[in-house]
């Protein structure tokens, strides 16, 4: 196992990491731009070192500055964390050439399945279902040719990222050109990949994943799914485990399709295949994110497991010790609600100084969080600051354990949007289990 690792991100994931390396006895790295000298990841980690000015491109993005903490400190390994380079492919390279650990997948297979057009292809040779869709798109006049062949409404997305950047919903001819030069500017910026395709929409989905687990054994498995349909701006806010739309039968055979792939593919460590469900309960694969997810705690609740743990197994080379279950068997039913610096309503970035700071508590209540009372939120970042994930024998009971939960929250001195969480949890959608990814935007539209 390694005796340190460089965590390569920031605030509620980088103290993740940070806590799973302590209980194996692992000595971890921080690094920290300027804006983040006093944060929770730098006061917890063994060492820390500054990387850059609050810019992301200066710091959490400067590979260069990365490397040299890493040669500096002594450390082994690297573990990216989600967002910011965890799905660089040359960022894995260069680790490998600095004799550098990469916790995660192969440059190759995170450029096979990173790539969303390299990953459809994929899909298709392992039986995973698709949406109609495109290959990469050469120019507007290409866009249009190919939404007609779909049929519309289309939607176009970046080929080298997720997180709702790059993509653009498409009704009509007149919606194209305009569609397809925003989301590529958006891609080049967010990716530094300008490539988009397009692929059939479907208007009322849920959106379904499932959590995989390879090591370099050719042991696989699927730790069965989460349901990520309260989503804004195609930004996950609410998931949860298990999805109470997939039966028995499906889960089995999507996992069996899935162990296939990974397999095939020689993929090893965790990822997500993430699909859409549409109105007649068909699943079509969308892509798979090759890191460890911001939702991964509800799956380690259902399960009993440690993914980061495995992350770190699995990249050591360590053969991962779980039991063969087809399906996996779950214990209960876990919610998290990702709690950001933002107003509710317009979705507007918050950023600011914490006044007073309370993270609630009790049996079956789970807080990740990276802030605290005197900490001032800075602008330049994503404006997630904590997560909290309630587990109880049955989803009403873990529903009733958040609602409690989210009460008990107190963040002072800026907006967050825990009173979208409180009124979700009160729509009549959201506890009969019949929402979609259009459930927020509606709640939202009718003034909650």
């Amino acid at each position: 196992m390694f005796k340190k690792v460089l965590i390569a991100n920031r605030g509620e994931i980088a103290m993740r990491v940070i806590r799973t390396c302590r209980a194996l006895g692992i000595r971890t790295v921080a690094i920290h731009s300027t804006a983040d000298e006093g944060a929770l990841h730098v006061r917890f980690a063994d060492e820390a070192v500054c990387v850059g000015p609050p810019d992301a491109t200066s710091s959490y993005l400067n590979i260069p500055a990365i490397i040299a903490a890493a040669e500096i400190t002594g450390a082994d390994a690297v573990h990216p964390g989600y967002g910011f380079l965890s799905e660089n492919a040359t960022f894995a390279e260069i680790c490998g050439q600095c004799h550098l650990q990469f916790i995660g997948p192969t440059p190759e297979a995170m450029r096979a399945w990173g790539d969303k057009v390299a990953a459809r292809r994929q899909a298709v040779t392992f039986g995973l279902p698709l949406l109609p869709g495109s290959s990469v798109l050469e120019n507007p006049g290409h866009a249009l040719q190919e939404a007609k062949r779909v049929g519309f409404p289309v939607i176009i997305k970046a080929a080298g990222g997720g997180g709702g950047r790059g993509m653009r919903i498409v009704r009509d001819e007149t919606e194209v050109e305009r569609a397809f030069l925003t989301a590529t500017t958006e891609a080049a910026k967010s990716f530094a990949n300008p490539d988009v395709y397009l692929e059939r929409f479907v208007e009322r989905p849920r959106h379904i994943e499932f959590q995989v687990v390879a090591d370099k054994h050719g042991g696989a498995w699927t730790l069965g799914e989460r349901e990520c349909s309260l989503q804004r701006r195609h930004q996950k806010i609410m998931e949860e485990a298990p999805s109470i739309t997939v039966s028995e039968e499906l889960r089995a055979e999507m996992g069996e399709r899935i162990r296939h792939a990974m397999r095939e593919t020689g993929y090893h460590t965790v990822g997500t295949l993430e699909f859409l469900m549409d109105e007649k309960g068909e699943l079509y694969f969308m892509e798979m994110n090759t890191r460890i997810q911001v939702e991964h705690p509800v799956t380690e609740a259902v399960t009993g497991v440690d993914l980061v743990e495995l992350q770190l197994v699995a990249a050591a080379g360590q053969k991962v010790m779980l039991p063969d279950t087809r399906p996996w068997r779950f214990r209960g039913h876990a919610i998290e609600c990702r709690i950001n610096a933002e107003d509710p309503r317009s979705f507007a970035p918050w950023p600011g100084l914490i006044t007073e700071y309370h993270a609630p508590g009790g049996g079956g209540i789970r807080v990740d969080s990276g802030v605290f009372g005197g900490w001032r939120v800075p602008s330049c970042y994503d404006s997630l600051i904590a997560k909290v994930i309630s587990f109880g024998a049955t989803r009403q009971e873990a529903i009733a354990k958040m609602r409690v939960a989210l009460d008990e929250f107190i963040i002072g001195g800026i907006r967050t949007n825990i009173p979208l969480h409180q009124a979700l949890l009160r729509h009549p959608d959201v506890l009969e289990g019949n929402m979609s990814t259009r459930t927020i935007e509606e709640l939202v539209l009718q003034g909650f």
